[in-house]
């Protein structure tokens, strides 16, 4: 499968054209940004070539891995898929309702396959976790604490993000929260409680269709010495505690692409499609109309 990659910034450099250079299905076809002295650095140092029309770029591969702010993602997948091109695409889907159910409904007309990374997904260590926890039965509670040090601490290179500083950590660290959460205690009936933190630090209670209550707290703030992410779940078996992965973001992106050809392959939807991406959009809005009073 040719792929190409939209997006020259720090994700798609750390990340995503790495992940793409060593995936032993994947054929890496080209780089296309926003900035074309960017896209040609990022496509020279990967042995591709750089695309300055993102049309030329769609015709010539069969699916695109998108690392871009996600409003412009949103829209970019949307011409994407119209090209026939599959979707690797990272979350959050989008900052809206409407744009990621766009984007739902351009893959299902175009009977392309998506996959959003949620890393925590295709780790092997969670992800057996989370399969094993889906299976048990009398969840109680849950508790995710998503806290990152990305504003307070130095040399992030994505503390510069203008959609995370405007979005903060309900939507970026938000959706990795969720991922793990909702397929062990069910989708979220009710974000039953939202409060602000400090900085842009985020407490929600979700109501879930399983029965359980979970917490959550998120941040890009935390001091460093405070950063690190948990997930907790007790109940009838007892308690239980998300391991932590060994698996680093580009081996777990390989994994995503295994899974995007998988699904290419056999037309079946993986877990961690453009509709799930949008019942995770559907809920981080729900909870923004809670902390702004306006549910």
């Amino acid at each position: 499968m040719r792929i190409g990659l939209l997006g020259t910034g720090p994700w798609a450099q750390m990340a995503y054209a790495p992940a793409l250079s060593r995936h032993g299905g994947l054929d890496f076809a080209g780089v296309w940004g926003r900035r074309a002295a960017a896209a040609k650095e990022l496509a020279d140092s990967h042995g591709v070539p750089a695309y300055d029309d993102v049309d030329a770029l769609l015709a010539d591969v069969d699916a695109v891995a998108v690392a871009l702010p996600p409003a412009v993602q949103a829209e970019l997948a949307v011409r994407s898929a119209r090209a026939g091109c599959h979707l690797l695409l990272d979350k959050p889907l989008a900052l809206t309702v409407a744009e990621g159910r766009t984007v739902v409904e351009a893959a299902e007309e175009a009977g392309v396959a998506s996959v959003v990374f949620f890393t925590a997904r295709f780790q092997p260590e969670t992800e057996a976790w989370i399969t094993e926890q889906a299976t048990v039965e009398g969840w109680f509670t849950g508790r995710a604490e998503w806290l990152g040090a990305v504003f307070s601490g130095e040399g992030s290179p994505f503390a510069a993000s203008p959609w995370r500083r405007e979005k903060g950590a309900l939507w970026d660290v938000g959706p990795h929260a969720l991922s793990v959460l909702l397929p062990v205690l069910g989708d979220v009936r009710q974000v039953a409680a939202a409060a602000h933190g400090p900085g842009d630090t985020v407490h929600l209670v979700l109501d879930h269709a399983g029965g359980a209550s979970s917490t959550l707290a998120l941040s890009l703030t935390a001091p460093p010495a405070a950063a690190g992410a948990t997930v907790e779940l007790r109940g009838t078996a007892g308690v239980t505690l998300l391991p932590e992965s060994t698996a680093s973001a580009v081996s777990a992106l390989i994994h995503a692409g295994d899974a995007l050809l998988a699904a290419a392959r056999t037309g079946h939807a993986h877990a961690c499609d453009a509709g799930f991406g949008l019942r995770v959009t559907e809920i981080l809005a729900a909870a923004e109309r809670v902390l702004s009073g306006r549910a």
